[in-house]
């Protein structure tokens, strides 16, 4: 059995969660406007669980649900946690394993006197960073570049395609990109479109997926029975891509700073 308590005053709606001697934190997100909406339980990428309820349940029902649950987040939780153990912190050095689209490359750090700016590409197997002061900071920097670049142009086509096969819209919404903590994609209440870079690392039906699930938000603005409807019907193994998408999110989003134990996580 589970109970709830909560966290620290500077925290007005996050939780805790016990069961079976264990807890978990959680933080409880009200929508607004939608009386109607059923209590769901997210467990993130990052570890991070949020509760989604609508404005008009009681407390004491959103408890009730995430006991219901309690059990699912532990499990989803220590999953996490076991795959986390085998991804290290990045030394940007030749070598080194890269994803891109879903393959793997090798890192391939070239030391060249005459370039004084460092250059970035994909040649064959190889992600080449070539030019001279190839410190880990640079050639960071010059990888996440090429990542946002080819970023920008992947997610534009594929959303270019993705449209001719909706019903509901026959423009591409405006877009752009942004790190989130917890979040591949997110849709503004004005149809706004942001996008997390890291996601290039993904296959292209990932990409596919969460530009999709952004698309379907620009008509049905919370998970609704119709949000998923909508999933089903345009994208009907949608389950099985996301999570085989967010069962692989630590090694997409470990961007280690050099020199920093901080990490830039969606």
């Amino acid at each position: 059995m589970t109970s709830a308590a909560p966290m620290p005053e500077d925290s007005p709606r996050g939780y805790v969660a016990r069961y079976g001697g264990r807890e978990f934190r959680y933080q409880l997100c009200y929508l607004p406007g939608h009386t109607k909406a059923t209590i769901k339980v997210h467990v993130h990428p990052n570890g991070k669980v949020q509760v989604d309820a609508p404005e008009t349940a009681p407390l004491s029902e959103v408890k009730s649900a995430v006991q219901r649950r309690a059990r699912w987040v532990l499990k989803h939780l220590d999953g996490i946690e076991e795959r986390n153990r085998y991804v290290l912190p990045r030394q940007w050095v030749s070598g080194e394993s890269m994803l891109y689209l879903g393959r793997r490359y090798v890192l391939k750090v070239i030391p060249d006197s005459e370039r004084s700016r460092m250059s970035c590409k994909l040649i064959g197997g190889q992600l080449r960073v070539q030019g001279k002061k190839v410190t880990p900071a640079r050639i960071q920097k010059a990888v996440r570049q090429w990542y946002r670049n080819r970023a920008e142009d992947v997610f534009q086509r594929r959303l270019d395609l993705m449209i001719d096969t909706l019903p509901w819209t026959t423009k591409a919404p405006a877009w752009r990109m942004i790190e989130m903590q917890t979040q591949w994609g997110s849709c503004s209440p004005e149809g706004t479109v942001l996008l997390n870079p890291n996601l290039i690392k993904a296959t292209t039906r990932a990409i596919d997926y969460v530009l999709l699930h952004e698309l379907c938000h620009l008509v049905e603005h919370n998970h609704s029975p119709r949000f998923y409807g909508l999933l089903d019907r345009f994208m009907p193994e949608w389950r099985s891509v996301k999570e085989q998408l967010d069962g692989r999110a630590e090694l997409f989003l470990s961007f280690t700073k050099a020199g920093d134990d901080s990490e830039l996580t969606v």
